[in-house]
């Protein structure tokens, strides 16, 4: 079968079309699934770059989501059947075969339904995203309606999708944007107020729209000096979310002294570190969410979708910046 081999850490031109062989069940749990399209995330790029996880085998398939129709089951399988379409995060991070490929094979235990919905590329390019979002609004951080939020990035593939999860509870949400199409586009999804944060203070903006009291929760996705400059938009008793490494010079007196809540989120660490049972709470969020998208409240927009062999270019994308929503690989 195809798929796009990484051999060592380098720039998009060490991904490459190569023919490998095609997997085989070899537990009773695992169901064999012929990929339709597989997600395109930034910590593909990131491994790409830097290396991956597990480092052991030389050849590495890198994506971690897939969609695509069930062809073979296990023994034990009681979830799916041959002809099932399905959606799911799963490997991806080096050493076992991840989603850049034609086949893959995944415990059905952490596989979900895919909506009737969506199309394969739209499916294939929900579940980390949806997954990291779900978990920082409502698993990390304590997001409930009527609470104001403010969401770093809100046009990006997670931005995009945490802004339309919060608005579904009854949240109010602030989100910073870097232009006026984007502005209009996450207005579209349920923002109720946008921060073009190239011309405005976000800091300002985001106190002037809470009132002057400040968001109870504010969602990072950017890092650095952006997270440090959201603490001081949180109100007394609130919280801060950040995918990203804390800055070494953030003001934790300020933020001790005021009784903020500080989490970190990385929705990668059930399967860095084998957590079962964490792995199959991440499926049910894509089975809540699945009902979200059947029930047209939730929706995810693709800015590109490219075929398999070009995968390098898709990489090219993610770190030029500035993509709206997700970017997918189709596969024939």
């Amino acid at each position: 079968m195809r798929a796009i081999i990484m051999t060592a850490p380098g720039g998009p031109e060490q991904l490459k079309l190569e023919e490998i062989s095609t997997p085989e069940i070899s537990s009773p749990s695992e169901i064999l699934i012929e990929i339709h399209a597989a997600g395109v995330n930034p910590v593909d790029t990131k491994l790409r770059a830097n290396g991956v996880y597990f480092p052991e085998v030389g050849r590495h398939v890198l994506g971690c989501d897939g969609a695509g129709i069930v062809k073979e089951v296990g023994d034990s399988c009681t979830r799916f059947q041959p002809g099932d379409e399905v959606y799911y995060f799963n490997a991806g991070l080096g050493g076992t075969t991840g989603n850049y490929t034609e086949m893959a094979v995944v415990d059905e235990r952490y596989v979900a339904r895919k909506p009737n919905n969506l199309g394969f590329a739209e499916a294939a390019a929900a579940p980390l995203a949806l997954i990291t979002a779900w978990e920082s609004l409502f698993d990390r951080g304590t997001l409930y309606e009527g609470d104001e939020v403010l969401i770093h990035g809100g046009a990006g593939g997670v931005g995009h999708l945490a802004i339309q999860l919060a608005s579904n509870i009854g949240a109010r949400v602030c989100t910073t944007v870097g232009s006026e199409e984007k502005a209009e586009f996450v207005k579209l999804l349920g923002a109720d107020h946008t921060i073009l944060y190239r011309k405005d203070d976000f800091v300002d903006a985001t106190l002037r729209w809470s009132g002057g009291d400040g968001v109870n929760m504010v969602f990072d996705t950017v890092g650095g000096e952006t997270f440090s400059n959201s603490l001081r938009t949180i109100r007394n008793y609130g919280e801060i979310v950040t995918l990203l490494q804390v800055p070494a010079d953030a003001d934790w007196k300020s933020a001790r002294n005021r009784n903020l809540r500080i989490s970190q989120e990385l929705m990668l660490t059930p399967l860095v570190s084998g957590l079962h049972e964490m792995r199959i709470h991440q499926t049910e969020i894509l089975e809540n969410c699945c009902e979200l998208f059947e029930a047209g409240k939730l929706q995810i927009h693709l800015s590109h979708q490219l075929p398999l062999e070009q995968a390098a270019e898709a990489h090219r994308l993610i770190e030029n910046g500035s993509t709206t929503g997700k970017i997918v690989l189709t596969i024939q």
